[in-house]
């Protein structure tokens, strides 16, 4: 997730954890119950969720050592930043399907 959201999709859609091949949110309208490609979203979600908890120790880690270069550094944020849009994006879906927009998508 870049930021950009766009506006707020109906209720009834589901924002998706990737996006189109021009960058843009990709939505899902969802059948009652779920259905195959919720079931694959919900998969990739905790997938993510998983990775952003790995990444985190590993920048512990990464922390922690007085001798780690400037390149670990760099390739450890990187992944970091990845891992904490990624996290932003579930929450993000999760807290519409809950009716939950956050205060700067109301205004």
């Amino acid at each position: 997730m870049s930021g950009e959201e766009e506006a707020l999709p109906p209720d009834d859609l589901r924002l998706l954890p990737w996006v189109t091949d021009a960058g843009k949110p990709c939505y899902l309208s969802a059948a009652p119950g779920g259905g195959v490609l919720s079931a694959l979203a919900d998969r990739t979600e905790n997938r993510q969720l998983r990775t952003a908890a790995e990444v985190l120790c590993e920048a512990r880690r990464v922390l922690a050592d007085p001798a780690a270069g400037a390149l670990t550094l760099r390739l450890t944020l990187t992944a970091g930043a990845r891992a904490l849009a990624d996290t932003l994006r579930v929450a993000h879906s999760r807290g519409l399907r809950l009716g939950a927009a956050d205060e700067a998508d109301q205004g």
